[in-house]
């Protein structure tokens, strides 16, 4: 360290402007160069190489329904979380203007006038005098010669931090955008089950009534008459849940959407299935280049860098000038009369000497807030692999799930028509066509709540993979659209 220094020294009174903050090395990401492969991802190698930057798919591209863009729309312009996060970037812009200050001198203009009375016994006169003075001068308050980088220094971490804030922003831009989409895709699905729950009441209540004229004509028994019963107040009680879930769900979108959302066009309880574009997932790479929150982690890490050498510029000397130029008269007609200029010049120079530590301390503090840095950036790498993973495995797996619940759907009918068929003939008895009922039910809602987990998915993908920065697409090549939403 003591052969160090003065050689820095040399070097940087030479150079004057460099800086002490150690060259920045970007860490390597601590990921695998691919994607997991296995029977859960499908053919994730071939649509890996696809070619389609997902960060350069605008948002009003990937989602097809014309409601949902004009939802998401009122939302990047109301909400109030993305409000925050916006003047948070003008409040680090701010704060690195006040910081690339520092790196000019700071210039002032004073006007004076004193006015004095001094004793006899301490004029040279030995009577009391009385006097007036005028000056106006300039002034340059105490100005550092960056000659070691510290305020450079100083100056790139409020640059780095201020990039680091926008991203930041970028990140909650996308954050809302699915947020948005996935409340939609849930309120969607769940006026699917609403619809789905009053269809299936009308019918057992139909059900019921003929139970019920069976009974009274003695060919029903009482057992039957009460499981009709049971199966009516069962979808009555799950009608008024998703009546409250439907009303909870349009709340969640109106605050999200950050202003009142016009009811007409949420009534519709349409297929879903049709409201987003398919998705390649790029390579692992591309996370680097295209997560925000990726990137805001490496600007603080940069900033942390840079901060290395504000505590390295620490152990050097300090220049600072002070100056002050300007005119001064005891009259205010004879202030720019010639002879009446008046300047002074203080250059100070600070070396430390002995600080208990301080300096050394916070190098280390430094050094290790970088360590916390690089720690964090490598999670954030680590995270968005995780994310895109479990997307990719909803990817791959979804729509065949969708495909066997819509099987399940149709079986379930046939056994229920079967059933019905059978109790009417006096075959079975009413049992049977109740557990034919519930089962097909629960098949039809289950189906739904799958197509909704497969749309999520979608969206989950895109977000994660650093889609939702764009409102319009550069370049739309190579991207498999599904068809737009029918009267969205």
């Amino acid at each position: 360290m003591t052969r160090f220094l003065p050689s820095v020294a040399l070097s940087c009174i030479l150079l004057s402007g460099c800086t002490l903050a150690p060259d920045y090395e970007r860490p390597a990401a601590p990921v695998p160069l691919n994607w997991p492969a296995g029977a859960a991802y499908g053919d994730a190698e071939a649509a890996a190489k696809s070619g389609v930057e997902v960060a350069d798919l605008g948002w009003r591209d990937f989602f097809l329904s014309d409601t949902m863009r004009s939802l998401i729309a009122q939302a990047l312009a109301n909400n109030r979380d993305l409000r925050e996060a916006v003047l948070n970037v003008e409040e680090a812009r701010a704060l690195y203007r006040v910081q690339r200050a520092d790196l000019l001198p700071s210039i002032s203009g004073d006007a004076t006038m004193a006015r004095e009375r001094v004793p006899g016994d301490l004029s040279g006169t030995g009577q009391a005098q009385t006097g007036t003075s005028y000056g106006v001068q300039a002034n340059v308050a105490a100005y550092e010669l960056d000659l070691f980088g510290r305020v450079r220094s100083l100056n790139e971490q409020a640059l780095q931090e201020y990039f680091a804030t926008d991203e930041a922003r970028r990140a909650a831009q996308i954050s809302l955008i699915s947020e948005v989409a996935n409340a939609y895709l849930t309120l969607k699905a769940d006026q699917r089950l609403l619809k789905l729950t009053e269809e299936t009441l009308v019918a057992q209540e139909r059900s019921f009534d003929l139970v019920k004229m069976s009974y009274e004509r003695g060919i029903s028994s009482k057992l039957d008459l009460a499981q009709a019963q049971t199966a009516v107040e069962t979808a009555r009680v799950n009608r008024f849940a998703y009546i409250r879930q439907v009303a909870q769900d349009r709340n969640a979108l109106t605050l999200l959407v950050g202003a009142p959302v016009d009811d007409a066009m949420l009534d519709d309880a349409q297929d879903i299935g049709r409201f987003v574009a398919d998705l390649p997932p790029g390579l692992p790479s591309d996370l680097l280049a295209n997560r925000p929150d990726i990137r805001q982690a490496e600007h603080s890490l940069r900033g942390a860098n840079a901060n290395i050498g504000a505590a390295r510029a620490a152990f050097f000397p300090s220049i600072t000038l002070t100056a002050a130029g300007g005119t001064t008269s005891r009259s205010l007609s004879g202030l720019f009369d010639p002879g009446s200029g008046a300047w002074s010049f203080m250059p100070q120079i600070s070396i430390p000497i002995f600080e208990g530590g301080r300096n050394l301390a916070n190098l280390e503090v430094a050094k290790i807030r970088k360590d916390i840095n690089i720690a964090l950036y490598e999670k954030s790498i680590q995270t968005a692999f995780r994310e895109v993973a479990d997307a990719l495995a909803g990817q791959g797996t979804y729509g065949n799930q969708v495909d066997a619940q819509s099987a399940l759907v149709e079986a379930t009918a046939e056994s229920y028509t079967l059933a019905e068929r059978r109790y009417r003939s006096g075959i079975d008895s009413y049992l049977t066509v109740l557990d034919a009922q519930r089962s097909l039910y629960a098949a039809e809602q289950e189906f739904i709540r799958t197509r909704l987990a497969q749309v999520s998915n979608t969206v989950t993908l895109y977000k994660v993979l650093g889609g939702g920065g764009l409102e319009r697409s550069a370049d739309r090549g190579g991207l498999t659209t599904s068809a737009a939403e029918n009267g969205g």
